[in-house]
């Protein structure tokens, strides 16, 4: 989890290669209009949110029988707790990813995105880093991160 540019996808799909998990990728779950708002530079409101937490929430409840990987922004307490509703009690490991303003900014300047880098600003505001998560600076290289995690994924 963390804002735009973090680094979510690109360590979620290594993650999932290197230990044979699925990936899911939190964007392909938003609607064609949260996507269009988003273009534009509107920012979400919580109920553009909700449809789309509950997707990903609905394909986890699904996927309990399989090791999972999501990029996620979870921005705020209040989505991480729909997106791990009536799941299992430690059945997420939420890892939260954190960098520098510049190095957010120019990730999200050198790619091709849905989300533009005006929206950068408004995500910082409404997040509400996690408590209990592993925070990863994600700066360092996917390697380095993946070591940290090791010791906290199963049997790996």
């Amino acid at each position: 989890m963390g804002v735009s540019g973090s680094g979510k996808t690109t360590l979620g799909k290594a993650l999932a290669k290197k230990f044979n998990y699925r990936f899911l990728e939190g964007d392909l779950f938003h609607s064609d209009a949260n996507k269009n708002k988003m273009k534009q530079g509107i920012p979400l409101t919580d109920t553009d949110r909700l449809p789309w937490l509950n997707k990903i929430n609905h394909t986890l409840l699904n996927s309990l029988d399989k090791e999972v990987v999501v990029a996620c922004s979870a921005l705020k307490k209040e989505y991480r707790a729909i997106l791990s509703s009536n799941l299992p009690k430690d059945t997420l490991l939420w890892v939260y990813l954190n960098a520098e303003y510049t190095v957010l900014k120019k990730r999200m300047e050198n790619r091709s995105h849905f989300m533009p880098v005006s929206l950068l600003e408004s995500q910082l505001e409404l997040l509400e880093p996690p408590k209990g998560a592993i925070a990863l600076n994600s700066s360092h290289s996917v390697e380095q991160m993946i070591e940290q995690l090791k010791t906290y994924l199963n049997d790996k």
